[in-house]
């Protein structure tokens, strides 16, 4: 995966998070868009790997654990929401290269050489060896001040 952010950190502040508010509410906005033409494993695996990247980076995306009744902590989970949609390879490419060059937004993505092999620095040397216009992305996650992100996703379709 490579990640690419802005001059500054993406996050939300603690004063921010408000987790009583609807997801609408939020002035950043996080979306996940895989490859539509991933079989259904695939799909999920590289979104998944997309978010593992960006929850690392991006302040206060991820809400306080939840207790359970018998005392069992439940990890915090996007309290902001996250939406998943699709583009094919062509639109992946021009998303990721808008959101790379909008200020305020951060960018992970999971290129498919990432996929296609089974060791990391196999993958880090595939990558290596290819120009960044042509690399192909299994998903691309995005987060950004809320117009920004609909601006560049335009209106990409929800994962069926």
């Amino acid at each position: 995966m490579s990640m690419i952010t802005t001059d500054h950190t993406v996050g939300f502040t603690e004063d921010e998070i408000d987790t009583s508010a609807p997801t609408r509410s939020t002035r950043l906005k996080w979306v996940i868009i895989v490859n539509d033409r991933l079989p259904s494993g695939r799909a999920v695996n590289a979104a998944v790997c997309a978010a593992a990247a960006t929850s690392r980076r991006v302040t206060g995306i991820l809400g306080s654990a939840a207790v359970d009744a018998d005392g069992n902590t439940h990890e915090g989970l996007p309290w902001a929401g996250c939406s998943i949609l699709v583009a094919d390879t062509a639109m992946l490419r021009r998303i990721r290269l808008k959101a790379a060059g909008s200020p305020g937004c951060f960018v992970a993505d999971t290129p498919l050489a990432a996929q296609e092999t089974r060791v990391y620095d196999e993958y880090l040397d595939t990558l290596r060896s290819v120009a960044a216009d042509q690399i192909d992305y299994s998903a691309i996650s995005l987060v950004g001040p809320r117009n920004r992100v609909d601006r560049i996703t335009g209106r990409l379709p929800l994962m069926p």
